[in-house]
Order: structure tokens, then C-alpha cells, then sequence
């Protein structure tokens, strides 16, 4: 799969603002409670700790890349979820 390089970097972007604060000061690392939510949900392996990494989970893996296909596939035929 061919992925978009330019919508990877806008959903970077977006995710970087959506968690900034002080009027724009973001974090390198991920939020840990989306980290949390996904582990609830079964997506990845516990977050906490001191890895820089953490696994994905056969469904996560699977639900990641049927989203990254859908958000980021180079052929122009990808729409955002509307849920």
C-alpha cells in the first residue's frame, strides 16, 4: 500500500493540536489516556512503563491498518469516517 505522505503529516498535525496547551505547546510523546483507551479496548499492550513502544494487538493491528488504508492510501479514493 502506498500511503499519502501529506495526509499522514496534516493527521500528525491535527493530533498535535487537538493535545496542545499553553497556546501551542505539544507533547513528542502520545496522551495516555487515548493511550489507555486503546488498551482498554484491547487495541495495544499496556502503555505504562518505561518502554518508548508499545505493541499492537492482532485486532489492533488489523483495525490500524483498515484505518490507515481508509485515511492515507495514495490513490485519492479515501474518505474520513463519518461517524
Amino acid at each position: 500500500m502506498n500511503y499519502d505522505e501529506k495526509r499522514i503529516e496534516e493527521a500528525v498535525l491535527a493530533l498535535l493540536t487537538t493535545f496542545s496547551f499553553d497556546g501551542g505547546r505539544s507533547w513528542k510523546g502520545y496522551d495516555f489516556d487515548v493511550m489507555n483507551a486503546l488498551h482498554e479496548q484491547g487495541l495495544i499492550d499496556d502503555p505504562r512503563g518505561k518502554n518508548k513502544s508499545v505493541w499492537l494487538t492482532e485486532e489492533g493491528l488489523n483495525r490500524g491498518n483498515t484505518l490507515a488504508e481508509r485515511l492515507f492510501a495514495a490513490d485519492g479514493n479515501s474518505q474520513p469516517d463519518t461517524d
